[in-house]
Order: C-alpha cells, then structure tokens, then sequence
C-alpha cells in the first residue's frame, strides 16, 4: 500500500508506533520496522544523552529498516538536555523524528539541516496548521479517544480527521483509536495517509513491558479508561485502577485548589513500578479506549500482516462489492 506517508519515510505500510514511555525500547521499534511500519524509540525514557546513543544503537543493530525517535518537549523546571539529545539522533543516523508537546521550532533547522524528517504530533488542527507552518513534514493528529494527553478540545478522529485533511497540505496519520485494518481503511477514508498505533503495540510479544500490563489490556473494555488532571489543563487518558480512584477523589475533593504536588504520587515516577514490574495500581499510565478492541497479544509481524490483509480485504472485497467492483 502506497500513501504519502509510506513515500515521505520510505517504508513499506502506511503504520506508526508512537512514542511511549518505558515502552518504546529497541525491541519494539526495531521489530516494527522489520515488519514494514516505523517503530519509534522512546527518547525521554533514556535517562542521558550517552544512554540514548546506546539505545540508538542498539536498534540500528537489530533492523536496517528506518525507525524513529520520540521526542517531547515538556514545559518542565528541570528540562532535559534537548540540545544534547538533537545531537545524539543525528548523530546516531536516526532519519526521522517524532515531536511532541511544545513548539519545535528551535530544534527543526538542526534536524532538517541533518537530513531527518519530522513528525510532530499534534492534538487539533489549529496546531497542525502551526506545525505545517513552521516546516514540519508531516503531523500525526491526536484524536480524544487516544490515550496519553488529548489536549483540551475533546474532538473524536470521526471529526478531527476530515477537518485536518480539508486544511493541512502536508501528509498526516491518524492517532488515537488504531488498532485494526478497519482503523486503517477508517482513517484512510477521513483523508489521512496512514496511522499512528500506541495501545495495540503495548499488547504485543515483543513489547518489553511486563505480562501484567498486556494483559490489563486484553482484559479492559472501551469504557476502563479515565481522564485525569482536567482542572490542571494537563488532561490524559489513562487506564483505570486504585491510583487513579485516588486521583480522582483529590481532583473532586480540591476542585479549584488542586496543584500538581498534590497527585505528584499518583503520577510521577511511576512507570518503572507499572512497565517494569508490573505494579498495576502504581499510578497512572496512558492508555487507549482503543483497549476494547485489543483480543490477544500477537508478534508484531502477525499484527500489521494482519491490518494490512484485513484493510485490503475491506478495500477490494467489501467496499468494493457496494460499487459492484469487487473481483
């Protein structure tokens, strides 16, 4: 399948693996890669610069294919070293980047001047017309039912799709609700040119996260998601458990006086305890309402061999038996 995306990044399916934290490993991208999508290294899971590089290494030893790093940009009091690490990826030959968060535009000329394709994921269209502007080359739009942050305008891919693509011209993947070749063909039909997956790829063999967290998913339903730090203007979608009961509660209970310090247990420093050890009632994790239509835990070439036969099959067999053209 060809789209504008596949062209841009120079690979195979119209499929990307978003950067999630203590998830986008090596194993991951580099297996995603190898079964013709991008996968995508996590850059702010690695502690340093020095571990980046190493990471970056690690991937380029495991596949030839491109693969991505993650890099977002968060409006913090101790900011990592985005310098160090620009340098790192194009020093490690990485060929395409996926930002998020801020603005990148202080780190765009250094990424373009190196040759490296840009991604920046963005939660609106306001946003992705201001990514287009700045010279990225493609957005990957972030629609409510995605997990992780959603932004603050609560627009469904059924909406924010068909609005992207009347406006942008440069190419944009669907993110938020991906999981099958119908998210595909879906999100295909709304004007994107492929898609962004983050929750399905966790419930894969070759996520390196703990049985626990696969299984949570599998498990969950469309309705075992909760949106978290609301009144913060920071809202995320996350999976439901203890934690997030308590967080909840403090959120209800303060009201106009919550300040972060005061869920900072239920939301910091967390995912080691969730990914690692699978801790599921650590704290709070990004996660997808996509979890309901997650069944099983597949290798990563059986699932995007499986989208891609599936969005095929929807393409010429069922669609196009309503126009009376199927074979």
């Amino acid at each position: 399948m060809k789209t504008r995306i596949t062209e841009l990044l120079n690979i195979e399916h119209p499929i990307i693996q978003g950067g999630m934290h203590y998830v986008g490993f090596a194993e991951l991208a580099a297996a995603v890669s190898n079964a013709g999508g991008l996968g995508i290294i996590t850059g702010l899971t690695q502690k340093t610069p020095a571990d980046l590089a190493n990471e970056i290494a690690r991937c380029h030893d495991m596949t030839d294919k491109p693969f991505g790093v993650n890099v977002t940009f968060l409006p913090t009091v101790n900011a990592p070293d985005y310098p160090a690490i620009i340098k790192t990826i194009i020093q490690g030959g990485v060929k395409i980047v996926e930002t998020a968060g801020n603005n990148p535009s202080q780190v765009l000329p250094h990424l373009q001047d190196a040759g490296i394709k840009v991604v920046h994921k963005c939660t609106s269209v306001r946003h992705a017309l201001k990514a287009q502007s700045i010279g990225c080359d493609a957005a990957s739009v972030d629609g409510f039912e995605c997990g992780g942050h959603p932004g603050e305008d609560d627009v469904p891919n059924m909406i924010l799709l068909p609005r992207a693509a009347d406006e942008l011209e440069i190419p944009f993947v669907a993110s938020g609700g991906q999981a099958d070749g119908r998210s595909l063909v879906a999100s295909l039909a709304m004007g994107a040119d492929g898609m962004n997956m983050g929750t399905r790829f966790i419930a894969t063999k070759e996520a390196p996260v703990h049985e626990n967290v696969k299984q949570a998913i599998v498990n969950a339903t469309e309705l075992e998601t909760r949106l978290v730090m609301r009144p913060l203007r920071n809202t995320e979608r996350v999976m439901n458990n203890a934690a997030v009961e308590s967080l909840l509660e403090k959120e209800k209970r303060l009201g106009d006086q919550l300040k972060f310090e005061d869920i900072i247990d239920e939301v910091a420093g967390v995912y080691p305890r969730i990914m690692m050890e699978g801790d599921m009632d650590a704290g709070a994790w990004s996660c997808g309402m996509v979890a309901g239509l997650i069944n099983d835990i597949p290798t990563v070439q059986e699932l995007i061999d499986r989208i891609m036969a599936e969005a095929e099959s929807i393409i010429e067999t069922r669609l196009g038996g309503m126009l009376g053209t199927a074979a």
